[in-house]
């Protein structure tokens, strides 16, 4: 008995068939038969009882078939019938000594069903993808017939899969089922297709699959097949030709979206070939669409208004939630390495965060302040191209046209405790997470006047747009919230995060700070956001030092915050136009966008 088991489950199936009383080769093909029909990695057995009863003895035992593909081992349980033979134990051979339900004129069979990825979906949750044409390259194992090794190894020479994978899975396959092993691009399709073509038994089917990006494209991300380099990235019954992320949301979420895949073990009739049975069946992995906070309306907005642009980024969130409602940036730029977390100087729209630690130390906003062409303070050294003017004009003046000389005048008037607090107030350094890579600021050391100064100046603060944008809507709405991208799931690996807890701005210094940011608009320099409809708040703000020709807008309309930096440009322009787009929700949906701009999205490899 004992060696009939082990024979099986180390492969010695000469031994295990002259442990029995039938024909040894018998045996042995039907118990390398099963191994070949279920595309078993292993088998191991248990013994669980043993019962005599004169000649005859039964023992009851526990299979666990291990199916590969990364599937679920399959278990069940069994009786070893026995008899003495000439003093010798042996099993009284039938099918059914390898499971209960197999019997003469039946095979076991391994029944794959894909299914299609999830979408990644915007905050109506409508996709955003649009079709992608791939080439599914597979065999009808009965049509195949014996050329099936011959197919096989050209195929592997063309894709560099597994030869013994991809005939494991064809002779495992129920005959008259179409295998798929092979998915392609249509480029590389084009590619391959002489040759893929002139392989005898191999069809190729056009399907259509939601995979190209729509914006933001960098952000929902790419998709590839599976290729025989990346086929141990996907966990779960994945089989080749399975889609993979290779970007963006695509890749953080990656085992929330890739295809599942349904695998049942089925007997089959050798007479007919239909399935007599279903022994057992796997749902595969539980998937779900990835829905965020994406506004396509805003997006398409965003993306019309720095379709010219040089070098701009822009991002707007929603102000009351800390929603992420749009993320463009110009085709040198990239919205999760830019958008989200570039590392820029922040100018002076660091002043919205030093200007409220000031209002709270009991400067007024018409405080007289100069806006000298230079300044010094605690020895560091601060110009002000243009706008410069003998006449004292008031803190809210100086604020608005982000005067940098008169700003930095003020370092003294607040402390680096006030200062590095104020900042954590409205985010810099918090340790919010995104499931995509981002950068929510950091303050440099503010252990002097000069230090202080930089600081209101921006030169020793590096920010993101998006770090920006949530301050905006700290002002607008009076709570600084943590932003917000995917809202299900949570986070890709299904934890828990703690997120930082909003923090409420000072009630008695918001209503003048709101005042001063929407002075920006009326007398400063920033009038070019203004728009129709809900009026516009928020400053312009120039990059000093090292970075010198960039810009900041940094404001809001109704519950909609937004944050440009521009090279060369006037970042408050861009604002308007955004504003003025997305109020009157002029634009299309981004489907008809998708028409005009996304072919050669660059799909598959």
């Amino acid at each position: 008995m004992r060696d009939f088991l082990v024979g099986w489950q180390v492969g010695d199936y000469a031994l295990a068939g002259r442990r029995t009383d039938g024909d040894p080769r018998v045996v042995a093909k039907a118990l390398e038969d099963t191994r070949v029909h279920l595309d078993a990695a292993s088998f191991r057995f248990k013994i669980k009882s043993l019962t005599r009863n004169g000649d005859e003895s039964t023992a009851g035992f526990s299979t666990v078939v291990d199916l590969g593909d990364n599937n679920s081992p399959w278990g069940y349980t069994s009786r070893l019938p026995l008899h003495l033979v000439d003093g010798v134990w042996k099993v009284r051979w039938s099918p059914s000594v390898i499971h209960p339900q197999l019997h003469e004129g039946l095979r076991f069979a391994v029944k794959s069903e894909s299914q299609a990825r999830r979408p990644v979906l915007d905050r109506t949750r409508e996709p955003l993808q649009t079709d992608t044409e791939v080439y599914v390259a597979g065999v009808t194992p009965l049509a195949l017939g014996d050329a099936a090794e011959k197919a096989v190894e050209r195929l592997a020479g063309l894709t560099g899969f597994a030869q013994d994978r991809m005939l494991s899975r064809i002779k495992s396959a129920p005959p008259s089922d179409f295998v798929p092993l092979v998915t392609f691009s249509r480029v590389k399709y084009r590619l391959l297709e002489a040759r893929l073509t002139a392989i005898p038994g191999v069809t190729v089917r056009e399907e259509s699959v939601l995979f190209a990006p729509l914006p933001p494209k960098q952000i929902v991300g790419t998709v590839s097949a599976l290729s025989a380099e990346t086929e141990q990235k996907l966990g779960g019954p994945q089989h080749a030709g399975d889609s993979v992320g290779l970007t963006g949301l695509q890749k953080a979420y990656q085992d929330n979206l890739t295809g599942s895949t349904r695998t049942s073990v089925v007997l089959l009739d050798l007479k007919n070939g239909k399935q007599a049975a279903e022994l057992k069946t796997w749902s595969g992995r539980s998937t779900v669409p990835i829905e965020t906070t994406i506004d396509s309306t805003m997006q398409a907005a965003a993306e019309t208004v720095l379709a010219e642009s040089r070098s701009a980024a822009l991002v707007a969130v929603k102000a009351s939630t800390g929603e992420v409602l749009a993320v463009s940036t110009s085709e040198n730029l990239n919205e999760v390495k830019d958008g989200l977390a570039g590392r820029y100087p922040a100018g002076t729209t660091f002043s919205i965060i030093a200007a409220e630690a000031l209002l709270k130390k009991g400067v007024k906003p018409n405080q007289r302040l100069t806006c000298p062409a230079e300044r010094s303070v605690g020895g560091a050294e601060f110009e002000q191209a243009g706008l410069t003017t003998t006449v004292t004009q008031s803190f809210q003046s100086n604020f608005a046209k982000s005067c940098v000389t008169a700003l930095a005048s003020l370092a003294r008037r607040v402390s680096a405790d006030e200062l590095n607090q104020a900042a954590a107030d409205f985010g810099i350094g918090k340790p919010w997470k995104l499931p995509l890579k981002s950068f929510s600021g950091t303050l440099g050391p503010l252990s002097s006047d000069a230090d202080k100064a930089k600081a209101i100046a921006g030169q020793n603060v590096e920010v993101s747009p998006l770090t920006m944008a949530l301050l905006a809507g700290a002002v607008a709405k009076g709570t600084w919230r943590p932003p917000l991208l995917v809202v299900r799931p949570a986070t890709p690996d299904s934890t828990t995060v703690r997120l930082p807890a909003p923090v409420p701005i000072d009630a008695k210094t918001l209503p003048v700070l709101r005042a001063m940011m929407r002075a920006g608009v009326t007398t400063g320099s920033a009038a070019a956001a203004a728009s129709d409809g809900e009026e516009v708040s928020g400053i312009t703000a120039p990059v000093t030092g090292k970075r010198r020709g960039q810009a900041w807008f940094v404001g809001w309309q109704g519950d909609v915050a937004v944050a440009v930096i521009a090279e060369n440009a006037n970042p408050a322009a861009y604002a308007g136009r955004f504003f003025q787009a997305q109020r009157r929700r002029l634009l299309p949906r981004q489907s008809q966008w998708a028409l005009e701009h996304s072919l050669g999205s660059g799909y598959l490899e």
